[in-house]
């Protein structure tokens, strides 16, 4: 297991960043799936419902039900129950995992899933002191279940990957180059789609193929991040957890903080790290987005047990 990040600061000469309408057939989906997943957070003790959610978005119930489904896998109703946060705080509270589905989504039982197989490696630390000097990171906008997803690579795997909603794909850079000042940044879609199609699509979730990425950060991030990766899908863990499992037990603060730098998201699973009382505390690129990625592992668990049976 190992992972990788690499760069050399030049801003890309572009202004306006090419962007790839089909890595996924999802990428449409979600500027509505979006709003509706607000509402439901907002709202999530009053249980709205489907007829509620259709008029806030400007979609029939059915129209919506459907889209959302083929979405996330799951039904609004089924997605409301996973990711509430009185709903977390049960599964915490009880002992149970995160996200479990087998009787909160109406399932039988749990079924096998294909995680994020990653192997990654770590850049050395004077690679970390020079801020990537030297270094060529390759860029590429790419549509994804989460809204555009900005992915870096350099020749030893995936070395980036943020994400933002439609025409925020400078600020997005913005963020991730600033990371690393002193890399060479090159546009390049060549490269970095057929990362985007790998890391969003199940399927290719694969053990004897893992993802290759590089991770670059202090000593004390990279053992955070590292953590982060033995999550599971469909659990959770706590930043006073994390600091534990890392030997440090009074570093929760700094633990959640390495958790807000993590450059690799979705890839590096910091959407499944939780504050002390089970709530779903901030996430770097949105509270929403986190949302939806719970809800939308929460619909390949499902997805994963219905082909079990």
């Amino acid at each position: 297991m190992n992972a990788h990040l690499a760069m050399n600061t030049k801003m890309p000469m572009k202004i306006a960043p090419t962007l790839e309408k089909d890595i996924t057939p999802d990428g449409s989906d979600y500027e509505v799936v979006r709003r509706a997943i607000e509402k439901i957070s907002l709202d999530y003790r009053d249980q709205p419902s489907l007829e509620a959610l259709a008029e806030d978005v400007g979609e029939t119930p059915t129209g919506l039900q459907k889209l959302f489904t083929r979405w996330a896998g799951l039904s609004p109703k089924a997605f409301l129950q996973a990711v509430t946060l009185d709903h977390a705080r049960r599964l915490l509270d009880s002992g149970m995992p995160l996200l479990e589905t087998s009787l909160e989504v109406g399932m039988s039982g749990p079924g096998r899933l294909h995680d994020l197989f990653v192997t990654h490696e770590a850049m050395s630390p004077g690679d970390y002191k020079t801020r990537g000097e030297g270094l060529t990171i390759r860029y590429g906008y790419h549509i994804s279940p989460f809204g555009v997803a900005l992915i870096m690579v350099t020749d030893r795997g995936l070395a980036g990957l943020a994400f933002n909603d439609a025409g925020s794909e400078q600020a997005a850079f913005r963020d991730m180059s600033s990371r690393w000042p002193n890399a060479s940044y090159v546009e390049d879609i060549s490269a970095t789609a057929p990362y985007a199609a790998r890391i969003f699509d199940p399927a290719r979730w694969r053990s004897d193929q893992p993802l290759r990425v590089v991770m670059i950060g202090s000593d004390f991030q990279l053992r955070v991040w590292e953590a982060l990766l033995r999550i599971p899908m469909g659990k959770a863990c706590t930043y006073s957890a994390i600091a534990a499992e890392i030997g440090q037990p009074t570093a929760s603060r700094a633990v959640g903080a390495a958790v807000g730098a993590n450059p690799l998201s979705f890839v590096v699973p910091c959407h499944r790290a939780l504050g002390k009382s089970g709530a779903l505390t901030g996430y770097h690129w949105g509270l929403t987005r986190k949302r939806a990625i719970l809800g939308w592992e929460a619909g390949q668990l499902s997805a994963g047990a219905a082909s079990k049976y």
